[in-house]
């Protein structure tokens, strides 16, 4: 691959780069040292082991060789003079504009551990931000080794502390108070919110209200003074003793944690949908007719790799989970999303729940649009087998899709099977969404979905839910080799 590959490039330090499907970090060589001192120090082996830090190993000399041969001339002059080292790669890389507030939180929580768990062998961590962390399945894996540093052993500040503020308790907090939405958030603040743009959003009363008190009426109240006393509140003033500066060092994280658990979002509200699997219109033996087509197809075809569209709060996700497969779990309803990361958390499930609408799904973003793909450059040809249970009809009446529109895209997404759910305009939902625009859908039938198949897909089989206006089709894409 080429320059293009290139996914990080803030830390002068050193940046990743995705070459032939392997992650490689290439760093310069005076901060190798220190990376090698942290990944070999008991900290990092005991992190690496129970799975909340990215498995690292440097590449010997004799295998630099291949990959200074296929990298671009202009990749090659970045990479010069510089040590590589590979990571263990996440098969789905996520980012916060995606992520449920219950994975906010928790991402916030494995920082604070690792800057507490680092103290030990004399490490810390440099930066804090979410975007240091990507999901194995509900599980958050702290990737960036290059954050972790030598601390002068007598410092008592983490300088971190702000930015941690702003990419993680801010946006708790400015969810949980007014219910905006994390994607809201992070793609047009990448690097967070400052307290003076969240105090702009209080009434005289928020203002005093505890949480918004100490992280942002006071910081906004305050800010005057640090203005005034300019650079030198960045400047290192190591203390004599550095056990009282651990000690000062280890409170605060102490602190950070506490304002972090009293923001805990998972207790939520309901929303429209997050009620739908106990108040859906199937009855018990079409829901269980539904559940027998796809564990046939799950136990028949063995998917390695499952993609959930409008998964609601993950059932048939779970499903796939349990019958082997890893799942991706898609839903742009935060609380039905967040409903399936706790039934994954709890059940150690293979499950990443994401919010992602696919209707209008993840931009890439950042700079040149090129340090976060979009969803669908990293969804496309990465599953082998994609259900679409109950969201044809919103993507065809909500969204006005087109049926051929959403066959093509299906077809991307999945390298070999589709399961999808036909539903027919007589359906009570079907009508509740179209709200008197009934007429907009009266050709659509059986062979109008089946004729659209055609040029994408082959028909292995189908079958209607009695008792509704439903039918469950299960494709395969043309060209796969069964």
């Amino acid at each position: 691959m080429t320059e293009d590959a290139v996914s990080s490039f803030r830390d002068p330090a050193g940046f990743c780069c995705i070459l032939e499907n392997k992650i490689l970090r290439f760093v310069a060589a005076e901060n190798v040292p220190d990376l090698e001192g942290f990944l070999n120090s008991n900290c990092a082996r005991g992190l690496i082991a129970d799975g909340r830090l990215i498995a690292t190993r440097k590449l010997e000399e004799a295998e630099l060789v291949r990959w200074r041969e296929i990298v671009s001339r202009k990749l090659a002059a970045r990479t010069a003079g510089r040590h590589v080292f590979e990571h263990e790669r996440v098969s789905f890389p996520s980012y916060p504009y995606e992520w449920t507030p219950e994975m906010l939180f928790e991402a916030g929580r494995l920082t604070l551990d690792l800057a507490e768990e680092s103290l030990a062998d004399g490490f810390g961590l440099k930066d804090a931000t979410p975007y240091n962390i990507l999901f194995r399945g509900s599980q958050p894996v702290f990737v960036d080794v290059l954050s972790f540093e030598r601390r002068v052993a007598g410092d008592p500040v983490w300088l971190p502390y702000a930015q941690f503020v702003r990419t993680f308790l801010l946006p708790l907090l400015v969810n949980r108070r007014w219910g905006i939405r994390l994607a809201d958030l992070f793609t047009t603040h990448r690097d967070g919110l400052e307290p003076q743009e969240v105090y702009r959003m209080c009434g005289p009363l928020e203002k005093l209200w505890p949480p918004v008190l100490s992280l942002v009426s006071m910081p906004a109240w305050l800010s005057g003074n640090a203005e005034r006393q300019g650079d030198s509140i960045y400047q290192s003033r190591p203390l004599s003793d550095p056990e009282k500066a651990r000690f000062i060092l280890e409170m605060l994280l102490k602190r950070l944690r506490r304002k972090l658990e009293s923001l805990n979002p998972q207790a939520r509200e309901d929303s429209v949908w997050s009620n739908y699997m106990a108040t859906h219109s199937y009855a018990d033996a079409s829901f269980a007719a539904k559940e027998d087509f796809v564990g046939g197809v799950l136990r028949e075809f063995r998917p390695k790799r499952v993609l959930d569209i409008g998964a609601n709060t993950g059932h048939f996700s779970a499903m796939a989970a349990e019958a082997g497969a890893e799942a991706v779990a898609v839903d742009y309803d935060p609380p039905c999303v967040g409903a399936i990361w706790r039934r994954a958390r709890e059940k150690k499930l293979n499950i990443l729940p994401l919010v992602v609408d696919l209707s209008r799904p993840s931009a890439a973003v950042g700079w040149r649009n090129r340090e976060c793909p979009a969803f669908l450059q990293r969804a496309t040809g990465a599953f082998d087998c994609v259900f679409m249970l109950a969201a044809l009809h919103h993507l065809l009446v909500t969204e006005r899709i087109p049926l051929e529109e959403i066959l093509e895209l299906t077809a991307q997404l999945t390298t070999d099977l589709a399961v999808i759910e036909f539903v027919k305009p007589q359906d009570a939902m079907f009508r509740r969404l179209t709200r008197g625009r009934e007429h907009l859908h009266a050709d659509l039938d059986h062979d109008v979905f089946e004729t659209a198949c055609k040029p994408s897909f082959d028909i292995l089989r189908a079958t209607h839910l009695a008792g509704t206006h439903r039918s469950l089709y299960l494709l395969r894409k043309k060209g796969t080799i069964s």
